[in-house]
């Protein structure tokens, strides 16, 4: 896939422009300088032609300011491996020094790249005042507005005519299999990300909120392609004093909504706390397979039964989540990083199992024989029938006489009875209970 790197310092409207090429909201934008420090992929199609486009941090000399080593770094990396440079500048900011600076860093170190010079946020230009840009010695330039989409299929004419991208037809392989990390701040996601990547993808620091965005990073695992999602740690809500605070819990949560499977990570050298019940409440919501990763393991002084002891807090703290797995590693030294990959085949295996109608149907006959459902609301509830109906996660329809008379111990009563004979005992499950004599659930 060929690449397009999109640079410049800080605040010139890069992550603007990159939800307007892909035409979808991905990136934070922020008035604040600095927002973005990951590089951020997604795919860019235009014409029938395909390409992948990388948003990065803002590239300043001064290299004293938070992050910015790190992300000059990370700015480097992504435009060795674009074949493509924009290099934007600003038209309400003029040129600057920190833009003359990117220029020649472009010139001396990456003279082989096909580099497009960009002046955003120009839908009020006048042409006495765009003659300036030439001084970048960069030759033509497009001028552009991401904020109110001008010029930019002119924009991106020149991208696919510099990158030379065939004309045929697009070839949509099947998707990766997507999977987020959420958690509250500093538990180890970002140290996870490059552990199983086996690379410094993403920014890791001590800081708290050093990721902002949700950074979406391929890879593949013995032969079988996964997404594995980067997110913000989610702080409590009386701390999120920032709106790019509450746009990084929006992120989290999109995260989740295109994820097939959540990981959860907890810190193993801290006790547990309301922040992570209120994040593992997301996933509740979420009703989709649900991992529970204990980081830092290798920082916990261990007895014979210290890892059973955090289990079963975990399960304590965790009860609306009982199902799901849990895992001790550590990210940092790289230990039982597989085991991660190992639950998954089984919670994937888990989700393709289906019951038969006739083996559901004795079942939920015995255990109502064994222990029959109460009185509630003035009558029994009385199921007649039932069967399991397709669905991304183990859903079962059961036919009642009338679904008011459930309470809700029962119902959690025949999930448990489910779970126990048909061995779904990591998933999350659904049961749907109806009026056998009408046709809304």
């Amino acid at each position: 896939m060929k690449k397009v790197a999109l640079i410049g310092k800080p605040n010139v409207g890069k992550s603007s422009l990159f939800n307007c090429l892909i035409d979808k909201n991905k990136a934070i934008v922020d008035d604040q300088p600095g927002v973005t420090r990951d590089r951020n992929y997604a795919f860019c199609e235009w014409v029938g032609r395909k390409f992948q486009l990388i948003d990065t941090g803002g590239i300043l000399n001064n290299l004293d300011l938070p992050f910015q080593e790190v992300i000059n770094t990370q700015v480097n990396l992504a435009i060795k491996e674009a074949e493509v440079i924009l290099f934007l500048v600003s038209y309400k900011d003029g040129l600057t020094n920190d833009d003359y600076y990117v220029a020649k860093l472009l010139k001396k170190n990456f003279a082989n790249k096909k580099i497009i010079l960009v002046v955003n946020k120009a839908e009020n230009c006048h042409e006495q005042e765009i003659n300036k840009f030439y001084n970048l010695k960069f030759g033509n330039f497009f001028l552009v507005s991401a904020a109110h989409r001008i010029g930019i299929g002119d924009l991106l004419d020149a991208i696919i005519k510099r990158i030379n991208l065939s004309s045929s037809p697009l070839k949509y392989e099947e998707e990766n299999y997507k999977f987020c990390i959420i958690g509250k701040t500093n538990v180890g996601k970002s140290s996870l990300v490059n552990a199983i990547l086996n690379d410094n993808r993403v920014i890791v620091s001590n800081q708290i909120n050093t990721t902002r965005d949700s950074i979406d990073c391929e890879f593949k695992y013995h032969q079988k392609k996964y997404t594995i999602i980067d997110t913000a740690g989610i702080r409590r809500k009386g701390k999120m004093s920032l709106d790019i605070d509450k746009n990084c819990y929006l992120r989290t949560k999109q995260a989740i909504a295109r994820s097939e499977l959540i990981i959860i990570m907890l810190d193993g050298s801290e006790e547990m706390s309301e922040q992570d019940k209120t994040i593992s409440g997301l996933t509740y919501d979420a009703n989709i397979p649900t991992m529970i990763v204990v980081n830092k393991w290798d920082k916990v002084k261990k007895e014979t039964k210290t890892m059973n002891d955090f289990i079963r807090k975990i399960r304590v703290n965790f009860a609306h989540l009982i199902w799901a797995p849990i895992v001790f590693i550590s990210a940092l030294k790289k230990q039982r990083i597989e085991t991660i990959f190992k639950t998954m085949d089984q919670i994937k295996q888990q989700l393709k199992l289906q019951v038969k109608s006739r083996l559901l149907n004795d079942l939920l006959k015995k255990v109502q024989i064994v222990n029959p459902p109460p009185k509630f609301k003035g009558g029994r509830i009385n199921i007649y029938y039932a069967t399991q109906v397709k669905s991304k996660i183990p859903t079962f329809v059961l036919f009642t006489n009338n679904p008011k008379y459930l309470h809700f111990s029962y119902s959690r009563y025949l999930e448990n009875q489910i779970r126990q004979a048909f061995g779904l005992n990591i998933v999350p499950l659904c049961l749907y209970f109806k009026d056998k004599n009408s046709r809304v659930r």
